[in-house]
């Protein structure tokens, strides 16, 4: 069994695979990792593999080691079974490189855009001979929120959470609206965009925010919130048999 943890800039993600299939999902709002040591305790794990986007202090660091598995670092050093020509891997963000792992696993021999919908939202590209060739980054939900309560004088801070019509009839269905469905159409448009140059593209969608795509296009569209998980996952097992 293997386990895997994603820290990213707002939570951490623990999960136990076993031969490429999920067997347990934790997920940690903090870095106390309450819920990480306890899943850790739970499964005959001896090998793991840590991905983070942040730096982890010590008493972190000492926390990870203590449970006594065996981990792999994940780092632009580290082998993948894909091709990268991104210019700067060593600035790569390990959970970008790790969900279009785990969707050209899934879908070998196809165009494959995949979409990472969470603190911000990325854009990937890996092509059908598992060729990456880079993404894009774009502001998340509350991100946009935020910016739009920070960056002015009287806008409110709005939740996600409540009516999105296509037209606002208040200021703060007009800024919910505007960013949700700004959202949605940012993410059609890029869809759209590449099905020109890449008729048979597959779409892969994962991260903490869901966005419902009432067209055409949600029938190449492949929802998968544990798709970084899996990538993590299949490069651990690739590195194990190098």
């Amino acid at each position: 069994m293997n386990l895997v943890v994603d820290i990213g800039n707002s939570t951490v993600k623990t999960a136990v695979f076993n031969q490429g299939e999920l067997v347990d999902f934790v997920q940690d709002s903090d870095l106390s990792l309450t819920k990480f040591v306890m899943i850790a305790q739970k499964y005959p794990l001896k090998h793991g593999i840590i991905s983070s986007v942040v730096d982890l202090p010590e008493n972190v660091n000492a926390l990870l080691n203590s449970v006594g598995v065996k981990f792999l670092r994940f780092t632009s050093d580290v082998p993948v079974p894909i091709q990268i020509h991104y210019q700067t891997p060593h600035t790569l963000g390990a959970d970008r490189v790790a969900a279009v792992v785990a969707a050209h696993e899934q879908q070998p021999g196809k165009d494959l855009l995949v979409i990472d919908a969470g603190t911000c939202v990325t854009y990937e590209f890996i092509d059908k001979q598992g060729a990456y060739w880079g993404g894009n980054i774009s502001p998340g939900v509350q991100m946009r929120l935020k910016a739009l309560h920070t960056y002015t004088n009287r806008l409110p801070l709005v939740s996600s959470e409540g009516d999105v019509p296509m037209y606002g009839n208040t200021t703060e269905t007009a800024i919910r609206a505007g960013v949700m469905q700004g959202l949605r159409f940012e993410m059609e448009g890029y869809i759209t965009h590449m099905l020109r140059k890449y008729p048979e593209l597959l779409v892969f969608l994962t991260g903490g925010d869901e966005f419902s795509f009432d067209t055409p296009i949600k029938n190449i569209i492949f929802a998968d919130k544990f798709l970084v998980l899996k990538g993590l996952d299949r490069i651990l097992t690739y590195n194990e048999t190098l």
